[in-house]
C-alpha cells in the first residue's frame, strides 16, 4: 500500500533538489524493503549516511576511489543522494532504502557502468542478484521488457549487462552493506579487489 503522505514528502524534497531526502521518502513510500536474509550483513550501515563532497573527492589524486567517483558524478552532471538529518530516522527504518539510493551511483564506478539504458540494466541485474530486495528482482524483470523500447539501439549491450551485472552479482562480497565513504583515498584498483573484483 503506497503510503501517500510519505510519497507528497517525496514530491517536496525533490522540487527543493534534495534528491537523498527525495529517494528515501519515495522508496518508503512505495514500500521497497531489503530481503530479511540480508538483514545482518545491513547492520554496520544502519544510520550511517556520511555527506558526500564531489568538490572535496575531486580534489583526490587521480585513480583513487573518491576521484573516480567525483569524475563520474562530475561528467554525468549528476548529483550524490545526501541525507538531511531530520530524516535520520525514516534512514534508520528503512537502511536498504538509504544504502540502496546512496550506493546507487557508487555502483556503476565500481561494476564499470555508465548511465545509458543498458548501464543502468547492469547495476539493476548486479543488485538483483546480490539478492537485496524482491522488489528490485521485479524492477528487472520490467527494465528488461522496457529498456529494449525505450532504446532499441543498445539491444545487444542491454543483454549482455544483464548477464555481466549478475554474474558480478554471484562473484563479488554484499556491496550493499560496505561502508564506501570510509575508503575514498584509497586507489580504485584497491577497493575493487577487496570486494572481490580481481
Amino acid at each position: 500500500m503506497i503510503k501517500l503522505k510519505q510519497l507528497g514528502q517525496a514530491i517536496k524534497a525533490l522540487k527543493s533538489e534534495k534528491l537523498g531526502d527525495f529517494a528515501v521518502l519515495k522508496a518508503n513510500a512505495f514500500g521497497a524493503k531489503m530481503n530479511p536474509e540480508i538483514e545482518s550483513q545491513m547492520q554496520q550501515v544502519v544510520g550511517y549516511h556520511p555527506r558526500i563532497n564531489i568538490e572535496k573527492l575531486s580534489q583526490l589524486p587521480n585513480g583513487t576511489f573518491g576521484h573516480e567517483y567525483a569524475r563520474h558524478m562530475q561528467g554525468n552532471n549528476l548529483k550524490p543522494f545526501n541525507i538531511s538529518p531530520e530524516l535520520s530516522d525514516v534512514a534508520k527504518q528503512n537502511v536498504f532504502a538509504l544504502r540502496y539510493a546512496v550506493t546507487h551511483d557508487i555502483f556503476h564506478v565500481l561494476l564499470g557502468f555508465d548511465t545509458t539504458y543498458a548501464g543502468e540494466i547492469g547495476v539493476l541485474a548486479f543488485a538483483s542478484e546480490q539478492n537485496y530486495s524482491k522488489g528490485l528482482k521485479i524492477g528487472l524483470w520490467m527494465a528488461m521488457a522496457i529498456y529494449p523500447i525505450l532504446a532499441p539501439s543498445q539491444f545487444k549491450d542491454i543483454f549482455a549487462n544483464v548477464r555481466k551485472g549478475r554474474e558480478m552479482g554471484r562473484k563479488v562480497k554484499f556491496m550493499l552493506g560496505y561502508r564506501f565513504e570510509e575508503h575514498w583515498e584509497q586507489p580504485l584498483d584497491e577497493v575493487k579487489a577487496e570486494l572481490g573484483f580481481t
